[in-house]
């Protein structure tokens, strides 16, 4: 490593923006974070202020900065990871956003894909980009824009409006109108195929999207603007991009295929890396791309991915919408305090459920209620209710690559809830190994944007800098893991028939 100077990572995430500066040694120096408003038009739908995402990123990274008192200057670049599919649209002359994003979680299209999959359509993308048809995507939100918002198809047609998801929103805003994303992210629109690396003109036929308004599709590592002087100080090379998912697999140093981890994050995001290989799941999972190096994108890697819609959510809205805990830590000790949860379980299908069950018009509810339960039962349900689906997502994993996982990596906010973790580890029957460091989507992005700058080599000595690792160990008998994921499926089945 001959550099000395600073990498600074931009994490744009669903509910807050947060900037980290990290050493040579990927160590953290310095860190801000933000939270931004969540809208919520109708039942179901999720929108947020592109304004707001904008500003509250530049905010924390000027208050990151001054925090360490490091310079523009003084970083050798900037890497942005960013919550996926989350879908804008604005004017390519003036920068303002046409409507609020149509945030991951929106369910807004469901009802629409839907019927793609009735008229038998699956397949169509599923075998072009790894997807299937489900409104968590970005091409169906940008189809609604454009056939909602009133003058937008007209002005995408005539070249006058930009898509991009937060990612190339930020690029765009900090450099002044370049307009890309990476291949990571754009593997996430639904719009992209996975296999020929190029925007699908079939796809764009169907939906009725023109490829003018599409960005420029980069390589994770490289380097594809420079952030203007007027925001940091100085020019800064942006030099890694991915979404939060695949910087957090590269966070992980999880480089071999078969590696796996899991974020816990407002959902919660298994990817397991499958090489050069797209390996198709016949499980409910997604094959999605990792990242790549070469411009070309010849060098892309890939992985197989399952999604939780709700996982840290549900703890927020015990929080915020219960009144049951004052913070997110209380969950712990709450949990800890009764030695089950009285037989409830919840299932946070707030928007639905994600993999492996895909239903978008399930619903959240409890079961087991009983004169004896109290709030500490519930909120040891609400943490428990993670590592269900967690291992539900993993149980298809096994099933589609006839690979037994051994461990499992993990990180994000969540994963400092040490009793979450240990009831993981409990019910899967293997070790969850928690890396000194969780902010694993803000690490992998200034890996990625480091590589690029010279700040390492290769990814043989970004492995050297892993350790400080805490093992949970699992304890729990085998009657005791299925008995309880059988009370966990059989809440899942009424979740899914009670609508």
């Amino acid at each position: 490593m001959r550099s000395h100077k600073y990498i600074l990572s931009l994490d744009a995430g669903t509910t807050s923006n947060r900037a980290v500066i990290f050493d040579e040694r990927g160590n953290i120096v310095a860190s801000a974070q933000r939270e931004f408003k969540q809208y919520y038009p109708q039942p179901g739908w999720v929108e947020h202020d592109p304004r707001e995402i904008w500003a509250t990123t530049l905010a924390v990274a000027r208050e990151a900065m001054a925090t360490a008192g490091v310079a523009a200057s003084q970083l050798a670049a900037l890497g942005i990871a960013n919550q996926r599919e989350t879908t804008l649209l604005w004017d390519r002359a003036t920068g303002e956003p046409v409507h609020n994003a149509i945030v991951w979680q929106c369910r807004r299209t469901a009802e629409y894909c839907a019927r793609l999959k009735d008229e038998g359509r699956a397949e169509f993308f599923r075998a072009k980009t790894g997807l299937m048809p489900d409104a968590y995507f970005s091409a169906t939100k940008l189809k609604w824009l454009l056939d909602n918002v009133p003058g937008a198809a007209r002005r995408a047609a005539s070249g006058e409006l930009a898509f991009g998801t937060v990612d190339s929103w930020l690029v765009w805003n900090l450099t002044g109108g370049v307009h890309v994303t990476d291949v990571s992210n754009a593997s996430r629109t639904m719009l992209f195929n996975i296999r020929s690396l190029r925007w699908d003109t079939e796809i764009l036929d169907f939906f009725g999207i023109p490829e003018s308004i599409l960005p420029s599709v980069v390589p994770s590592s490289g380097v594809c603007g420079l952030a203007s002087p007027e925001h940091l100080g100085a020019p800064v090379k942006i030099a890694g991009i991915a979404g939060d998912q695949q910087a957090a697999l590269f966070g992980q140093t999880c480089f071999k295929p078969g590696e796996v981890k899991n974020t816990y994050g407002t959902g919660a995001f298994l990817l397991m890396n499958t090489g050069s290989e797209v390996l198709t799941s016949h499980s409910g999972l997604l094959s999605t791309v990792a990242w790549s190096y070469k411009r070309d994108l010849s060098d892309t890697n890939y992985a197989l991915e399952g999604s939780v819609f709700v996982a840290g959510a549900a703890i927020k809205w015990l929080r915020d919408e219960l009144g049951l805990i004052s913070s997110a830590a209380e969950s712990e000790e709450l949990a800890k305090s009764v030695p089950d949860t009285c037989g409830c379980y919840l299932v946070p299908a707030f928007v639905g459920l994600g993999a492996p069950w895909w239903d978008s018009s399930a619903r959240g509810l409890i079961t087991g209620l009983t004169r004896g339960l109290n709030r500490r039962h519930l909120v040891r349900a609400a943490l428990e209710s993670m590592a269900y689906q967690v291992a539900d997502v993993l149980s298809a994993m096994t099933a589609d690559t006839c690979r037994p996982l051994s461990s499992l990596y993990v990180d994000g906010g969540a994963s400092a809830n040490n009793f979450l973790l240990q009831f993981q580890a409990d019910i899967l029957g293997v070790p969850v190994l928690r890396p000194a460091c969780v902010e694993s989507t803000a690490l992998g992005a200034a890996y990625l944007a480091g590589l690029a700058a010279g700040v390492w080599e290769n990814t043989d000595e970004l492995t050297a800098l892993k350790t400080g690792m805490t093992e949970f160990i699992p304890a729990m008998t085998p009657d005791q893991r299925e008995s309880l994921l059988n009370g966990w499926h059989d809440a899942v089945r009424r979740a899914l028939i009670n609508v």
